[in-house]
């Protein structure tokens, strides 16, 4: 799932050969994003387009040979003019009479002759790593692979690979070389497999093509300086001194040359858009804001003793257990402190919850890209590969981290409580400085466990990542001034982190603190369950199976098998009533139904009718399968095959507590599901106890920031 869809797409005939563009959002200003095609397309520009678009209207095309565009392989097709050309095509086919235009790498050259040329259709230019002639100078593994280009290699290594023969013949091997070499940043897995990904996507005949076509006619050295230097608008610069492509002395001189604002990222390389894509946003937002016409502006600034305490607190939308424990500690806190303000920063179906408790919901919250429906973009039946799903999330989490600190800035907030706020965790790590007021962060899970289906690929990327997370601790402590984990040390898996790395457990007890579990409601006594049961309407001779999945929408095909079992069930238990909830995102009609079987959408205070049911039958998620484990009710869970979570972390929490019976979803079938259900139907259990005081404690702990 894209972080954002365009609003409309359409083709460009340019001589036969079709360019793809899209429209992104319906600002007053136009911005157009120039690929360095035919290596990639205009996908790598995926960080940066939720963010712009939000308040212009930006446009994009996948540049001749990849993305949706054709594939020429002629020099001729790919030469400057023919590329200079297709921009200024998509230009006219929106209708944009002027734009600012953002380019990366080797279309800066196309840039350049652009503005130049068309002076009047371009209002600004952002180079990013540009990729320039003449200007700085080159880096010598280019110069030294000039003279080989042609030559067929007895047995090519290194930077000899950019040769005719390998690109056409080998065309992964040295696209897989050279976005290696680019990414000098440690932990940059998932930015190499996009960009690797991308480069394929086109030919090596074409990739060759194109190599050619840009030395077609060029311009003398001093030809193109006189281009640069006659630019009379905004330019901005942007390059990583560690770009091994493009050196950075090129951006140094051309900012030199047409008077731009320059912006250098130490220790960056060539992929600075999607390595270091807050930096990057961040500086393309401030320049494009001091270019705004003059207009009168009001603001309004509060005395720091005179403003009230405020938190804002961003809860996980993937699972609705994180509002309900969140809500919990947010009326500790308002307990504990009761002048607090507290804003939230949340996305359905989290929203809902909050609403029903009337709680504010932050304005920008309409901005957030949807977590849950991306993690339901990626589930196959029952199987959901959470790990490779967070991965996928990137581009989800730079938009969402863009809104979080639009809000921050502006909200003069005293403390910003996580909940498995993954993006704000990271990226305030990654830009320390951009940090502001105090920050908890909450998680019931600590360490990427690899699934056994990922092989030794993600084996190393799952170590990798927790690598990265346990280097941002030990570099920035202070990012997080608080970190909790919601449960005890025993709750946490006997792993480790990966080979070489420390064990969870260890590491985990040296950097979190630990209030116990918060189950955000108090399990009621043996004495109130009649009362309760009364009140939902729950007969006294009945005995009721309640069926759950969740608030993301990922459990269609576990209600499906259950649904299927209960004319099964209902013949060996006469006096059953099952009741399903399919949640805000499963619509109830969807669903098939039995007679007597009872199907509700979206069930408010769900944990009530939970809490008093005489069976259960749930996903593997810790939330709701700890709420049955404080309320002593037996239940049947079944994790989603290939969710680390569920399967490593959440089982090793329920079989400390004794709590549950698992079951495997693919050797279940509705028999087997019916007998599990007469089986376990009020049974007797013995858990170990949860405690009820984890959301005061919380509280206590955070209180101290405030």
């Amino acid at each position: 799932m894209r972080a954002r869809e365009p609003d409309s797409t359409g083709f460009v005939d340019r001589e036969g050969v079709p360019i793809y563009y899209e429209i992104h959002g319906d600002g007053d200003r136009d911005i157009l994003l120039v690929p360095p095609s035919p290596i990639t397309h205009s996908r790598i520009f995926k960080a940066q387009i939720p963010h712009l678009a939000r308040r212009n209207r930006v446009i994009t095309f996948d540049g001749r040979g990849n993305g949706h565009s054709g594939r020429p392989t002629e020099p001729e097709d790919h030469s400057r003019a023919r590329n200079v050309g297709d921009a200024l095509a998509v230009l006219d086919s929106v209708g944009s009479e002027s734009a600012v235009l953002v380019a990366h790498c080797h279309a800066n050259w196309w840039a350049v002759e652009l503005a130049d040329e068309y002076p009047e259709r371009i209002e600004a230019w952002i180079a990013i790593n540009p990729g320039v002639p003449y200007l700085g100078r080159s880096q010598q593994h280019w110069i030294d692979t000039a003279q080989t280009f042609e030559e067929i290699l007895d047995d090519p290594q290194g930077w000899e690979l950019f040769n005719r023969h390998v690109i056409t013949n080998e065309h992964r091997r040295w696209i897989e070389f050279f976005f290696s070499s680019q990414l000098v940043e440690a932990h940059s897995t998932k930015q190499f497999e996009d960009a690797v990904g991308w480069a394929l996507e086109s030919t090596g005949d074409v990739l060759v093509g194109g190599e050619l076509g840009a030395e077609i006619d060029p311009p003398t050295r001093p030809e193109f300086e006189d281009m640069c230097s006659r630019l009379d608008i905004p330019v901005l610069v942007i390059h990583g001194d560690a770009d091994v492509c493009q050196h950075v002395e090129r951006g140094r001189e051309l900012a030199r040359i047409t008077g731009a604002e320059y912006v250098e990222i130490e220790g960056a390389g060539h992929l600075t858009l999607a390595r270091e894509p807050v930096k990057v946003n961040t500086a393309i937002t401030n320049f494009l804001e001091k270019g705004k016409a003059k207009e009168m502006r009001t603001t309004t600034w509060t005395r720091a003793l005179d403003r009230p305490k405020k938190a804002l607190y961003i809860s996980s939308p993937i699972g609705l257990g994180h509002a309900r424990r969140d809500i919990a500690v947010a009326k500790e806190l308002r307990e504990l402190q009761p002048d607090l303000q507290v804003d939230w920063l949340a996305q359905d179906p989290v929203t809902r919850v909050l609403d029903a408790e009337g709680e504010f919901i932050h304005p920008a919250s309409e901005w957030l890209v949807s977590e849950s429906a991306h993690f339901v973009s990626k589930t196959f039946e029952h199987d959901l590969h959470a790990f490779q799903a967070l991965r996928e999330m990137d581009e989800i989490m730079v938009a969402n981290f863009m809104v979080f600190q639009e809000v921050i800035d502006e909200g003069h907030y005293d403390l910003v409580i996580g909940d498995e706020a993954w993006e704000v965790d990271h990226f305030w790590h990654e830009n320390p400085e951009l940090k502001r007021g105090s920050h908890v962060w909450f998680t019931d899970f600590v360490g990427y466990l690899p699934m056994p289906s990922g092989g030794a690929r993600e084996e190393f990327v799952a170590a990798d990542y927790n690598a990265e997370m346990i280097e941002h601790i030990a570099r920035f402590p202070k990012v997080r001034d608080q970190a909790l984990f919601v449960g005890n040390p025993d709750d946490i898996v006997p792993e480790t982190f990966g080979a070489d790395l420390p064990k969870i457990r260890d590491w985990t007890e040296q950097h979190f603190e630990f209030p116990g579990y918060i189950t955000g409601f108090t399990p009621p006594g043996a004495g109130e369950s009649p009362k309760i049961r009364e009140d939902l309407g729950f007969d006294p001779d009945e005995r009721v199976v309640i069926v759950t999945v969740g608030g993301s929408g990922v459990g269609r095909a576990l209600l499906e098998q259950i649904i299927a079992a209960f004319p099964l069930a209902k013949k060996v238990v006469d006096d059953l009533r099952m009741i399903v909830v399919a949640g805000p995102r499963i619509d109830p009609e969807s669903l098939p139904g039995h007679e007597g079987l009872e199907i509700h959408g979206y069930v408010p205070e769900l944990y009530r009718h939970l809490s008093v049911c005489d069976l259960a039958v749930v996903q593997g998620g810790l939330t709701t399968c700890m709420e049955l484990t404080a309320a002593r009710r037996p239940f049947l869970y079944f994790p989603l095959q290939n969710h680390f979570e569920q399967n490593y972390h959440v089982r090793h929490r329920l079989d400390r507590y004794g709590a549950g019976r698992h079951m495997d979803y693919s050797s279940s079938d509705p028999e087997s599901i019916a007998d599990a259900i007469a089986a376990e139907l009020g049974k007797e259990v013995d858990y170990v106890p949860v405690e009820t005081d984890g959301a005061y404690q919380a509280a206590r702990k955070i209180v101290e920031l405030i």
